[in-house]
């Protein structure tokens, strides 16, 4: 099949995995923690351990490339197994009733492998998306994610205000959601990488080591993204939590953290698509970083609720650029055979400070107040774009595909 229909048959497919994605996405941005909070009230270790369950995958998604090497299984074959597993955590915790440690259980397969997939779609896409409008396509399918995701916002919202009795069927359509990106990903054209019988676990870090600028990319987005997570592992339980000075019910809850954010990201996300494809990735990233520490700010520092939508809508306009160039910026850096390998040293870096965050941010916020931890989180951020100031001239990397 020639290079155009894969990309045909991989944008269809990916904008019918929208719809799924799009549901899935506010568990992690809302109800996670939600459910947690008001059917469970469950204590602050618990929910910082849900805030990181993701990161926690994105964390063993190094390992999951290297499997894919050493087993010979085609990208789409382990991305529908993962898929599968985190259908079946759902589903656990879907039976939970009052019982907590078997939600916490099911949550901890779903949020754990839902995440282990971010590297093997970047192979995807670097193959079947040609360079020149790979971030336009991206943010195509993202925008049409956001749509169900806001949809489903409001939807579980109002469920949920009416009874938290609800919850289980939600988790049950979370789990029908993961059975059908099963699905979708299988009807992809098929994916390899090079087999290898001798794969070392952190065979991808030798990038890191032979790549100057890869090397000085994580860094930067080491402290980045530690600032955003500490700062985002907040955001529900400042809202839901009572003794930060609101009493908002389960629907405003999900306005705040859902609604508004994926609105602001379905409104931009195209824009910043074709920007990826346009500017300098160090521009582009600086710019976001910058409206993620405006976003902080106003939300952690603010008076009053206008704050909290200002804050929140930054950071969902903040959120959509960064889906586009953490999910790409490695097909900017890497040639195609090492994708794979790029992002999960990226992915692993994500989820190492992903997992420490959240146990951070609790305590901290318990013993110096939400503000404090936020003010922490921003500085980061300034200081990790501070770090890209004198590379702001350079030009991408343009590698020759290999022969």
């Amino acid at each position: 099949m020639p290079n155009g229909g894969y990309r045909k048959k991989t944008f269809y497919l990916e904008n019918l995995r929208a719809f799924p994605a799009g549901i899935i996405e506010t568990l992690g941005t809302t109800f996670s923690i939600l459910i947690a909070n008001r059917v469970f009230d469950a204590g602050a270790l618990a929910k910082a351990a849900l805030v990181a369950l993701p990161s926690l995958g994105l964390l063993l998604s190094l390992f999951v490339v290297q499997a894919v090497r050493r087993s010979g299984l085609s990208a789409n074959v382990m991305l529908a197994l993962i898929f599968v597993a985190s259908g079946v955590g759902f589903t656990i915790s879907s039976f939970a009733g009052d019982r907590f440690e078997i939600y916490l259980l099911g949550m901890v397969i779903a949020l754990v492998t839902l995440t282990l997939n971010l590297p093997l779609f970047s192979q995807i896409y670097r193959r079947h998306y040609p360079d020149e409008v790979r971030g336009k396509l991206f943010s195509m399918t993202a925008f049409t994610r956001k749509a169900y995701a806001i949809g489903t916002a409001f939807l579980f919202g109002w469920l949920l205000t009416k009874s938290l009795d609800y919850y289980p069927y939600l988790l049950g359509v979370y789990a029908v959601a993961s059975f059908m990106m099963a699905g979708c990903v299988m009807a992809m054209e098929k994916v390899t990488l090079s087999r290898s019988k001798r794969t070392k676990l952190f065979d991808a870090f030798r990038h890191a080591g032979q790549d100057d600028r890869f090397r000085k990319l994580l860094i930067s987005w080491m402290i980045l993204g530690f600032g955003n997570l500490l700062s985002f592992s907040l955001f529900v339980e400042y809202v839901t939590n009572k003794d930060y000075g609101f009493n908002l019910s389960e629907n405003h809850v999900s306005i705040i953290t859902t609604v508004i954010p994926e609105t602001c990201f379905f409104v931009s996300v195209l824009l910043w698509g074709r920007l990826f494809d346009r500017i300098s990735f160090y521009v582009l990233r600086c710019v976001i970083n910058l409206i993620f520490g405006a976003g902080i700010i106003f939300y952690f520092m603010g008076d009053g609720l206008w704050a909290l939508y200002i804050g929140i809508g930054l950071h969902g306009v903040a959120k959509a650029g960064g889906n586009v160039a953490w999910s790409l910026w490695v097909t900017k850096f890497a040639s195609a055979e090492n994708v794979a390998e790029y992002m999960s040293v990226h992915t692993f870096l994500t989820g190492c400070r992903g997992v420490i965050a959240p146990f951070i941010a609790f305590p901290l916020a318990a013993s110096l107040g939400p503000t404090w931890v936020g003010a922490i989180g921003a500085t980061l951020i300034f200081i990790a774009t501070a770090m890209l100031i004198p590379d702001l001239k350079s030009r991408d990397r343009d590698l020759p595909e290999p022969k």
